[in-house]
């Protein structure tokens, strides 16, 4: 009853201040038990169907699009790569199935729809609201990337632009040039989120406290969180490549292991 008690109130000083939450050292041993304990969390409560309904409706509508119109098959992968960046929104249910599992409450998928009852639903709006101000810079940036690089390419379709893309030092150049910016922003968000979210749902926070708390989580841990968020995108790659059916398994495990994280990253 303490501990919950002390989870939802935010510390302060004498003086009236924040006192910012201590941020402990985690090891690779830490990252495995969270994943361990995010694929528990998904047996108990599994959520492939809602994941497979936000998945399709996204992939299927940027294919269409990329199919009706020739000058988007070029930001086809930057977009799909890109919804990893709206990844936290998307995986607030399961951060809330742990948090209910770990309370001892029993849970099916749709508690899932009770974080909508959270007290904390405006400030995670407004975090959501800058990862989506993220993911439109990143389009913007590959699309420049592909400017400088490939547009002079002739490649009218789908197959002709992935011999260019394959066959040409331009295209090269923008694989190499487009994973390594991608990779920048990917760290961008990792820094803004890998706490934030959870932290917004279990405490009374606002978006900057919980947003330079995951900053601070990020600089304590830096080699750990990047191993993390290599770990991320190998399984979100693995999980995308029979025709994206794995995502609806890895993104609520990686949710899941999300929220374990958390806690153990934050005293």
């Amino acid at each position: 009853m303490a501990y919950r008690m002390a989870a939802n109130q935010t510390a302060a000083t004498r003086d009236g201040s924040i006192m910012m939450p201590e941020i402990r050292r985690i090891s690779v041993h830490d990252l495995m038990e969270a994943l361990s304990m995010g694929v528990r969390d998904f047996m108990a409560a599994p959520t492939q169907l809602l994941f497979l309904g936000l998945i399709y409706p996204l992939v299927g509508g940027l294919a269409a699009a990329a199919a009706a119109q020739n000058d988007l098959v070029p930001l086809l992968y930057p977009a799909l790569a890109g919804l990893s960046i709206m990844g936290p929104v998307a995986a607030l249910g399961m951060y809330e199935l742990s948090r209910q599992r770990e309370m001892g409450v029993p849970v099916t998928w749709r508690n899932a729809l009770d974080v909508r009852h959270s007290g904390a639903l405006l400030p995670i709006a407004w975090l959501g609201v800058l990862l989506l101000g993220a993911f439109i810079v990143w389009l913007a940036v590959a699309e420049h990337i592909y400017a400088a690089t490939l547009a002079a390419q002739p490649h009218g379709t789908l197959s002709e632009f992935m011999s260019s893309l394959l066959g040409s030092r331009e295209g090269w150049m923008m694989i190499v040039i487009g994973n390594g910016v991608g990779f920048l922003f990917a760290m961008l968000v990792l820094t803004l989120t890998v706490v934030s979210f959870p932290m917004m749902l279990d405490r009374q926070v606002g978006v900057l406290d919980a947003v330079i708390t995951s900053a601070r989580a990020v600089l304590r841990n830096p080699v750990i969180l990047s191993v993390w968020g290599l770990m991320v995108v190998g399984l979100l790659l693995l999980g995308s490549l029979p025709l994206f059916v794995g995502l609806a398994v890895v993104m609520p495990v990686l949710g899941h292991a999300t929220w374990h994280l958390y806690r153990k990253l934050v005293v």
